[in-house]
């Protein structure tokens, strides 16, 4: 049985992201209408809130999130599932535009 409301796509797509002054970035592995996960360096803790820059042929989407998953491999974290706080219009048509991408191969 699928747990999950919308189907995630495969991506890889660099985004960027910033918690207090300190900028960081990461690689979206996959993505869907309410969430993505982030390859990243680091992760933030559970239910840490920011805002996701991800890059688009129109200029840079942005989109609020929350920490609700952490990955750790070996010793450290190196990814992080987020869930939308908001589902901006133009971030539905970007996921809509991957998916028939990923649909039309």
């Amino acid at each position: 049985m699928n747990r999950r409301a919308h189907e995630r796509i495969p991506a890889n797509i660099e985004v960027k992201f910033f918690c207090g002054n300190t900028f960081y970035t990461g690689n979206v592995v996959n993505i869907s209408e309410n969430g993505l996960f982030i390859n990243a360096q680091m992760a933030f803790p559970f239910d840490s809130k920011f805002e996701l820059l991800i890059p688009s042929s129109e200029g840079v989407l942005k989109v609020p999130v929350m920490v609700t998953r952490m990955v750790k491999s070996g010793s450290y974290y190196d990814g992080m599932g987020v869930q939308l706080l908001e589902q901006p219009k133009n971030y539905l048509q970007y996921v809509q535009h991957l998916r028939s991408a990923v649909t039309s191969i």
